[in-house]
């Protein structure tokens, strides 16, 4: 097996500090809800990550990758080593009937899509809306204060942490990990979701990442043997 990439918990608040350090993101619910952007619909719990997946902005990452267990580490990225500087050209004008036509009254603040792109609308007025398709973060230095909660190290694990990220739940889910691949039995919940087939490529891509293997097995079982008669 090669060499294999590490996985980590980790809770963070993340800053804009050139809006007088504005919070913009955090794991925590007291935090959000003290800053005035708790949103019920979130999952307010310690996040995992997979070191150097390119997930993060590559000095976060460094800085995940070196940070002590337990200790909260802080890290400032300029502008240009984040989302870079605005692009004015990502600012466009569209009527408004494009909104009416897939149902969707816009608002200023509204995030909308448009065909492969996914923006904010800036304002509403005269049948025209503008909408802005630049990366939120563009244009902002920001601030990351973390704490990595956990490496974790069994396999088992691992592998639960990669579905849960990719597919919600690794209920169901058994492994086997040897020095040449990785099998994955699915859950009876893959037979029926739609999004397990999208999922798939990304587990496959951290799979091979994390273990250093380049063959990954799916298993679906089809069984209909009673629950008593297993048990004999």
């Amino acid at each position: 097996m090669a060499d294999a990439k590490k996985i980590v918990r980790l809770t963070y608040s993340a800053y804009f500090t050139d809006l007088d350090d504005k919070l913009f993101d955090t794991t925590d619910a007291e935090v959000a809800k003290e800053a005035g952007i708790y949103n019920e619909k979130m999952d307010y719990e310690p996040i995992t990550y997979m070191v150097g997946s390119k997930g993060f902005f590559p000095d976060l990452d460094a800085a995940v990758a070196a940070a002590e267990i337990g200790k909260e580490t802080e890290v400032a990225i300029p502008c240009e080593k984040a989302a870079g500087p605005r692009n004015p050209k990502l600012i466009e004008t569209h009527p408004i009937k494009e909104f009416y036509k897939q149902e969707i009254n816009p608002y200023p603040g509204m995030p909308v899509s448009l065909g492969n792109k996914t923006g904010m609308v800036m304002s509403v007025g005269a049948g025209r809306v503008k909408v802005d398709f630049n990366n939120h973060l563009a244009g902002h230095d920001l601030l990351y204060r973390f704490t990595v909660t956990e490496e974790i190290t069994d396999s088992n694990d691992k592998l639960k942490a990669v579905i849960d990220a990719a597919f919600e739940s690794s209920e169901g889910f058994e492994f086997a990990v040897s020095d040449d691949k990785v099998v994955i039995t699915e859950s009876e919940r893959c037979k029926f979701d739609q999004n397990w087939m999208i999922a798939k490529y990304k587990i496959v891509s951290d799979v091979r990442e994390l273990f250093g293997v380049q063959r990954v097995e799916f298993v679906q079982v089809w069984d209909n043997t009673p629950k008593d008669a297993a048990k004999e």
